[in-house]
């Protein structure tokens, strides 16, 4: 063999080869600038590649006119971004074939790969390698495999290979098969006799196998979780996933409890033209802990929809078995502590002008004497809107058409009309604001007193079967924004916006009229200054009033909102209004509502605070108060919480719905909280809880969950300790009950890659509060 330095060689090698395809260059220099090794570089999809020719570097030459040539000493071949550095590289022009041995390494944008040997056609770019380690650079993905071979554009075939998703020097885990094809046009790994190894030991065997290599969803089983409670034993979760179709999916779970038996949930989604939803069920065969209570199941089916931008759907359908379905089962449906179940659907159209909707309302009620709401079946809107008229004055009507049903005794079904129009006069500048408006509000009732007892000292009394009322309200509220440069806070602006509104409403005696959708609302700061006392229009409350208050916001000089604070009242000009069933005797009652303050506050986007208060100037004392704090740290966050209630403020709100507000609450709510999570190192994280009932002083609920995340492998853990119960037969009724409390402990793990993804549950704090009751809630509420 003759040896050539770099610089002859490339002379004599067009006379050595006149393969169109195959040309070697003079220097370095003008060899082709190759992609950094780890760079993805997809092919195109029209392999111009292919057509590029093939430039080779060597330090010798040894050729065969029009057979072959064999190069070696520290020899690359190049063909647009594929490129194989090898000791020895034999070129076989008639076929445009290069075999590369020794310390091969082979790059060609998707995949790089160190052999022992590789064959590549240049012409059709099919390779095979030989005793290989390789790494995919598009997706995650990396092993080594005796034989690969590339049959397709984006398919590989591996023989007595492996796969992880780890990266290089970590063998945290792998799955190892007699044979792998990877597909990079549909993302995914099918395997023939996969076995599962945790640092080269074997854990589990499977005959077949496919994994997602990519962002792809993909057909197969999830990881499963493993727990144990104190109330259902040892607990294995096994999910399912089945991508049937771009636009449909299933997610069906096989939960084994050792206390309970076998259940079996599962949640289907859909997509389509008109709109997206899902259904979900759970059944639980033959409960063993409550076998008086046989087979448990429950259901759900939502869809929200809209057609050709007009039309408006949406559904909400919810049912379970029994009322204590979710008091002895968990459950994605609702919460332990959910009092009813939704079941709801309507259909809307809209226009510019006007819009129209039918909707059915009913519930599933989940307590044993609960009160029995009404359906509605159906309801029938339509508002008409033509908001200019004149230029300065806006004009509308609402309407209803309602019929309430129920199926508690004595109680009366009705039909109701209403017939709202009105006519307001919005002024506004950049300073400031003053709306008036005026409205009549027409209604009309058909009630069915069959069987109703409408006598004297019945909760029904006075009732009649028809009822028609006619009732007036005025209504104008003014408001102004003032602003102003700070005086002592430097660089900070500061904007004091008061307000004031008069309302008036006549009184009517409305005690011939039924309670069919209509409650109390809640007067915090920002229900001062609405219009209506209670919500429905069954009660329209007579008002003869002033609500004042003010609000003043801090702006650094970024014009971000540091501080906020509200507070206001309502003066009662006709003192009467303020408290509609009380006696007109009690003279101690002032004309002025409860003060309502609320706070937020943000402090160099560390430390934040939120507030509120409703101060009862008759009585002297707090009814309601919550109260927020929490610290950011770099790479977590502290925050506490309490809220407080009165017993006689819930029962003056919620009272008439609850007929023993005993078996509810003693001495009202005064709850106290903390939450925090924390991430110690790039693996390891942590989060907690823990919330105190002050009135009975026990423990409500604490939790706190610890997981581990490495680049390829994550495990977490989580024990939790809740009130779900009271002893007795009468529970919480009984003043000598004592609280029960449910443990559990839940582990999971799974890899990170090939489609997974880890956390979900987790808030955007990064707090994990799957399980618990009481979950994280951003404490402030600022515009910045």
């Amino acid at each position: 063999m003759q040896c050539f330095s770099r610089t002859l060689l490339a002379a004599s090698i067009s006379t050595a080869l006149f393969v169109p395809t195959t040309q070697a260059e003079t220097t370095k220099d003008s060899v082709q600038e190759m992609p950094s090794a780890d760079q993805c570089l997809i092919a195109p999809s029209d392999n111009s590649d292919l057509q590029l020719p093939a430039q080779v570097e060597a330090d010798r030459l040894e050729a065969i006119n029009g057979q072959k040539a064999s190069y070696s000493g520290d020899v690359k071949v190049t063909q647009g971004i594929k490129t194989i550095l090898a000791e020895k590289v034999t070129l076989h022009q008639q076929e445009n074939i290069v075999v590369a041995e020794g310390d091969v390494t082979f790059n060609d944008g998707q995949v790089k790969a160190t052999s022992s040997k590789v064959t590549n056609n240049l012409t059709t770019n099919e390779f095979e390698l030989e005793d290989t380690q390789y790494e995919f650079l598009c997706e995650q993905g990396r092993g080594e495999a005796v034989y690969i071979t590339k049959t397709g554009k984006a398919i590989y075939e591996m023989t007595d290979g492996s796969i992880t998703s780890c990266p290089e020097g970590d063998n945290s885990w792998r799955l190892k098969a007699s044979s792998i094809q990877l597909d990079q046009n549909e993302e995914q790994a099918t395997l023939i006799n996969p076995r599962f190894e945790i640092q080269s030991v074997p854990v589990f065997y499977l005959p077949y196998m496919t994994v997602p290599v990519g962002d792809t969803r993909k057909t197969g089983f999830l990881y499963p979780t493993v727990s144990y409670g104190s109330s259902d034993g040892f607990e294995t979760e096994i999910p399912f996933y089945w991508n049937i179709a771009p636009n449909y999916d299933l997610e069906a779970t096989l939960k084994q409890m050792q206390e309970r038996g076998t259940q079996l949930n599962s949640e289907f989604r859909y997509l389509t033209h008109f709109g997206q939803g899902s259904i979900k069920s759970e059944y639980l065969y033959d409960d063993q802990k409550y076998p008086t209570e046989g087979n448990r199941w429950g259901g759900q089916f939502t869809f929200d929809g809209i057609y050709q931008e007009s039309w408006k759907f949406n559904v909400d359908y919810s049912q379970v078995s029994d009322v204590n379905y979710f008091t002895d089962v968990d459950s994605s449906i609702g919460n332990r502590e959910d009092g009813q179940l939704l079941q709801t659907g309507e259909v809307a159209y809209r226009t510019q002008n006007w819009d129209t909707s039918l909707a059915v309302r009913d519930f599933q009620i989940l307590t044993e004497e609960g009160n029995q709401p009404y359906r509605l079946m159906p309801q029938l809107k339509f508002n008409y809107y033509a908001p200019i008229v004149w230029d300065i004055v806006e004009i509308d009507m609402k309407s209803h058409l309602s019929r309430f049903d129920t199926d508690a005794a004595g109680k009366p079904s009705a039909t109701r009309v209403h017939i709202e129009p009105g006519v307001k006069v919005p002024l506004s500048t950049t300073w400031g604001t003053w709306t008036t408006e005026a409205r009549v509000l027409g209604t009309y009732y058909q009630q069915d007193l069959n069987g109703v007892d409408t006598t004297t000292g019945s909760s029904y009394e006075g009732l009649e079967e028809k009822v028609s009322r006619i009732i007036p309200e005025f209504r104008s509220h003014a408001g102004l924004v003032l602003e102003r440069d700070t005086t002592v806070l430097n660089g900070y602006t500061q904007t004091l916006e008061p307000q004031v509104q008069y309302l008036f409403v006549p009184e009517k005696d409305q005690n011939d009229i039924g309670y069919y959708d209509t409650t109390l609302l809640q007067t915090d700061y920002y229900g001062l200054f609405r219009n209506r006392k209670y919500s429905g229009v069954d009660r329209i409350a007579a008002a003869n009033q002033l609500s004042y208050g003010a609000s003043s916001r801090f702006y650094d000089d970024a014009y971000k909102e540091r501080l906020n604070v509200s507070f206001g009242q309502i003066f009662f000009i006709d003192k009467d209004t303020k408290s509609p069933d009380a006696s007109n005797t009690e003279e101690s009652k002032s004309n002025y509502s409860s003060w309502a303050v609320e706070v937020d506050f943000n402090y160099d986007d560390y430390f934040f605070y939120h507030g509120g208060v409703q101060y009862d100037i008759d009585s002297g004392s707090m009814q309601l108060a919550n109260s927020t704090f929490e610290y950011k740290l770099d790479k977590g966050f502290v925050q506490t919480n309490y809220r407080y209630v009165t017993k006689e403020y819930i029962d003056d709100n919620v009272g008439e719905s609850i007929p023993d507000i005993d078996s509810i609450t003693r001495e009202g709510i005064s709850q106290a909280g903390i939450v925090s999570g924390y991430q110690f190192t790039q693996n390891w994280y942590a989060s907690a809880q823990y919330y105190h009932d002050m009135n009975e002083d026990i423990a409500i609920e604490w939790l706190a969950n610890l997981r581990y995340t490495s680049d390829c492998w994550y495990v977490g853990m989580t024990y939790s300790n809740e009130l779900r119960n009271w002893s007795g037969d009468t529970g919480y009724a009984n003043p000598d009950s004592n609280p029960e409390y449910e443990n559990n402990f839940s582990i999971n793990f799974g890899i990170v890659g090939f489609g997974t993804n880890i956390g979900s549950g987790s808030t955007e704090k990064g707090y994990d509060s799957s399980g618990n009751s009481l979950e994280y809630g951003r404490p402030f509420f600022l515009n910045n």
